[in-house]
């Protein structure tokens, strides 16, 4: 690629990109198995919730509501408290995700990933012997506390260590161990909705993903990128090495070489106060995409769907056990289209993969509230034939193999890869902490959205995906392949960021 006259080889150092060592597999597997514990929690939340033995000790309100004869489908379990249930974690994980960036700047990535799986453990436990609302809620906090560590640093690591040509492919690994544990869950969920401790077991039992990639953290190397900015030269070579293949020694100090030369530029930027830096001109384009991917990965309003799907179900028409049987299958066919998004994202790139999901997403959110609207009605009390909630359910499958081959995996790895190492950290920080808030309003918000607006609330989305679909088209440049201390290239070449970017002079 040429900048100015100069040529630049974008493909990585010699020919190390084209492999793919054992250690690079199994560190990326490990890294991107920390979406266990958030999948798991997506996926319990929900049925928990619609567990008779569960509102009775702590929600004995919904539990009434629900039981009347006639209620308006779309409020039956609009509770504050119970939202409350499911979003605290998000609360506390935005304050994790802002001090996490400090800690993987000082700590390294790994730790921070460790720190996090302990932390969740606690909080799994805690929640598993919860006797009321307080210990909930506590145990919720330590969740969120263990999911913001690990939600920041993990797809940091798999960035780093990736090959370029394959980092889409691992970092979406992420994603898929997000659907791992929200199908892990379903199936608990489905295996203890009738005993009854069986909201403890399936509370509890996030102690086991948690302690999976703890214990498999412990055996990993931190990244080189890491090492190097801790001043860590030596192990910095024999991570790089490890990972690269010994057989590759030549190519190892050739990418050690610039991988020291960025770190020696974000030691000496170090001082520089993030929050100052990213609202510098040059910055812009990066500011705009972390705050703006997150955030809209959240207004397709997959999580809450997650979140809710067995009350959803529920609410048109299927009983405990059915409702989440019809969740289990909204999960298989996200973690399906998560295996197509793997094979696929290096090789038709991320922009395509955007828009291709953002616009079935779109019509099936459309569908849904059409469907909703000509059944249910406005006012709630209409009557919903199987049928017609199998329909709901079939394009609920739809629109969530849209996301997860799409706006899924790709919100965890765009943010990850587009800022400059001394600004990676913090960056990936501010893109999980934006995660956080826009899941805690939307979670915290969607049972009351969803008594107001009625079908109204599948519209609400479905015009949040055309916006963030035009977004994609008009404002983001394709990352496919560059390698992240290159990344600076494509704001250059971009016809409306590079207003803003300067160019930069490599000797």
């Amino acid at each position: 690629m040429a900048i100015g006259g100069l040529a630049l080889d974008v493909s990585g150092a010699g020919n190390i990109d084209a492999k793919i060592t054992t250690a690079v597999v199994m560190s990326c597997i490990v890294a991107a198995s920390c979406g266990l514990i958030f999948g798991y929690d997506i996926g319990i939340s929900g049925g928990v919730t619609t567990m008779k033995p569960f509102l009775e000790k702590f929600f004995p309100s919904v539990l009434k509501k629900a039981s009347e004869a006639k209620t308006n489908v779309y409020c039956v379990y609009d509770s504050q408290l119970l939202t409350a249930f499911t979003s605290s974690l998000y609360v506390a994980g935005l304050v994790a995700s802002l001090v996490a960036s400090r800690l993987t700047a000082a700590y390294g990535r790994r730790t921070t990933m460790i720190l996090g799986g302990f932390t969740f453990l606690f909080g799994a436990l805690i929640n598993g012997l919860a006797a009321n609302i307080a210990m909930l809620i506590s145990g919720r906090i330590l969740l969120g506390f263990g999911v913001g560590f690990t939600n920041q640093a993990a797809p940091v690591y798999l960035s780093e260590v990736a090959p370029p040509r394959w980092r889409g492919a691992f970092n979406s690994g992420f994603q898929f161990f997000i659907g791992v544990g929200v199908v892990a869950a379903n199936l608990i969920n489905y295996g203890t909705d009738s005993h009854r401790n069986g909201w403890r077991i399936s509370l509890g039992l996030a102690a086991v993903p948690a302690a999976i990639m703890t214990v498999g953290c412990l055996f990993i190397s931190d990244t080189p990128s890491s090492l190097l900015a801790r001043g860590k030269h030596d192990q910095a070579h024999t991570s790089l090495l490890k990972l690269r293949g010994v057989e590759n020694i030549a190519d190892v100090e050739i990418e050690l070489a610039e991988l020291s030369r960025s770190s020696q530029l974000a030691i000496e930027a170090r001082a520089e106060p993030f929050m100052k830096t990213i609202l510098e001109r040059r910055y812009r384009p990066h500011l705009v995409v972390a705050v703006g991917i997150p955030c809209f990965q959240q207004l397709t309003g997959i999580t809450v769907n997650a979140f809710y799907a067995p009350v959803l179900f529920r609410s048109v028409g299927f009983g405990s056990g059915p409702a989440l049987i019809a969740t289990l299958i909204l999960g298989l066919v996200n973690l399906g289209s998560l295996l197509v998004s793997t094979t696929v994202i290096d090789r038709f790139g991320r922009r395509f993969l955007f828009i291709a999901g953002g616009i079935q997403m779109f019509l099936c959110q459309i569908a849904v509230a059409v469907l909703l609207a000509v059944t249910v009605g406005a006012t709630g009390d209409g009557e919903m034939k199987k049928g017609y909630a199998v329909t709901v359910v079939v394009l609920l499958c739809i629109y969530s193999a849209g996301f997860g081959w799409s706006w899924g995996p790709l919100s965890w790895l765009v943010p990850s890869e587009i800022f400059p190492l001394k600004m990676r950290p913090a960056g990936q920080s501010l893109s999980v902490a934006v995660n956080f808030a826009a899941t805690f309003a939307l979670s915290q918000t969607f049972l009351a959205t969803l008594c107001d607006f009625k079908y109204g609330a599948f519209l609400f989305y479905g015009g949040w995906i055309f916006n963030m679909t035009v977004f994609v088209i008009m404002f983001l440049p394709e990352t496919k392949g560059i390698p992240v201390d290159s990344m600076y290239q494509v704001w250059e070449k971009h016809w409306y960021w590079q207003r803003f970017t300067k160019r930069t002079n490599l000797l």
